[in-house]
């Protein structure tokens, strides 16, 4: 009785297996065949196609602003400030009179100085005459040549004497001048650290003047941008964007002014400045800015969105949608890089470049559109990063 009933056991578990392995084995053939019946499924991509404009090529770095000039005003002499004639933050022109010291010591060696030119020139005139007449006694035969000798070697002796208190004098006067500071030149007033009745010596700063307008911009570029800076440089006048970011984005224009003789080899960048009209004193020395540099605009160039490009060992390429719906894999050379988008060549431009989608793509692979996607942004082109974005 047992031996039976583990037969029936054995044989409806065997019935069971069978009929399981019956049924997935017909499915499995029904799925292969409707595959192969139907072939790969297209895959879902998006496409634009590439717009033709004028690129200019950027580079960005931060810079800050520095004066042309800035003069710190010391006192030449040590004496009492008896006026201050200025303001601070006020603006002066060159020349403006700006502080008065204590005179009364250099105007008394002025006078001194003009009585000695006086007394001088009167002896000069005294031996001047004295050798007329004794000339006019040695021509009769009054005197002898010696006393006429003697009266030229007094007069050259006075003249000598009076030409250097005239030097002296000139010096007083000198002196002199340094009791009043003027503006060396025009500028905005400093911070003013003295007052009527300040004992100032020449080591003290009593301010100081720096040139606002114009004004610098100084920031770096790497090396690799030194080729293609010389070049606009040389083309003519290259022009240099300030962005202000705490006034709501403003941008100010100019131009460049200076590259550095050498690039630094501890950093591999050099040193470059730019000019600018500060009229409207936007810019201020210390401040930082974005600065944007164009060295070469690419005239009627193919642009394509980046997220287009695939890069792999093999190369650069992007893949494209033709007529029959298959995807075909195009080598391009990506020229410049400028936010979203990129400056390429190796397309002709009527291409429908694939976007969205290009994954999983080989070559032949079936497409079918998602959307008609607008052509590459018509927009101003962003900036790149002063690293520069050429391949």
């Amino acid at each position: 009785m047992k031996k039976t009933s583990l037969v029936i056991l054995v044989g409806a578990a065997l019935c069971i297996g069978g009929g399981i392995w019956y049924f997935n084995h017909q499915s499995g053939v029904a799925a292969s065949g409707q595959a192969s019946k139907g072939g790969q499924a297209p895959t879902t991509v998006s496409v634009v196609t590439p717009l033709r404009q004028d690129v200019p090529m950027v580079l960005q770095a931060n810079g800050s602003v520095m004066p042309i000039s800035s003069v710190d005003l010391h006192a030449q002499t040590t004496s009492t400030i008896t006026k201050v004639h200025i303001r601070e933050g006020q603006f002066v022109k060159q020349g403006e009179l700006m502080f008065t010291l204590d005179a009364r010591s250099e105007h008394a060696n002025v006078e001194k100085a003009q009585a000695q030119v006086l007394r001088d020139r009167a002896s000069v005139l005294d031996f001047e005459r004295q050798l007329k007449r004794s000339q006019d006694l040695l021509s009769k035969n009054f005197i002898a040549q010696g006393a006429v000798d003697t009266l030229q070697s007094q007069l050259d002796a006075a003249r000598a004497l009076l030409a250097a208190d005239q030097a002296a004098l000139r010096a007083a006067q000198v002196d002199s001048s340094y009791t009043v500071l003027r503006a060396p030149q025009a500028g905005r007033v400093g911070g003013i650290g003295v007052y009527p009745g300040s004992l100032v010596q020449p080591t003290m700063s009593l301010t100081s003047i720096t040139q606002l307008d114009p004004i610098d911009v100084s920031f770096t570029l790497p090396e690799s941008s030194l080729s293609g800076l010389l070049a606009a440089q040389k083309a003519g006048d290259v022009p240099v964007a300030a962005l202000l970011s705490d006034a709501g984005g403003k941008q100010l224009q100019g131009k460049l002014s200076f590259i550095d003789n050498a690039v630094d080899p501890a950093t591999g960048v050099i040193k470059v400045k730019a000019r600018f009209n500060n009229g409207g004193t936007d810019l201020w020395p210390g401040q930082y800015v974005n600065t944007q540099l164009t060295v070469h605009t690419l005239k009627d160039a193919l642009v394509i969105p980046q997220n287009a490009i695939i890069t792999t060992t093999a190369g650069t390429f992007v893949y494209s949608m033709e007529a029959d719906g298959t995807a075909k894999m195009r080598t391009i050379t990506r020229v410049y890089a400028f936010g979203l988008n990129a400056v390429v060549t190796g397309l002709n431009g009527d291409e429908k470049v694939v976007v969205d989608g290009k994954q999983n793509l080989r070559p032949g692979s079936k497409l079918r559109l998602a959307e008609q996607h607008k052509a590459a942004s018509g927009a101003e082109p962003v900036a790149s990063t002063a690293s520069g974005k050429a391949a």
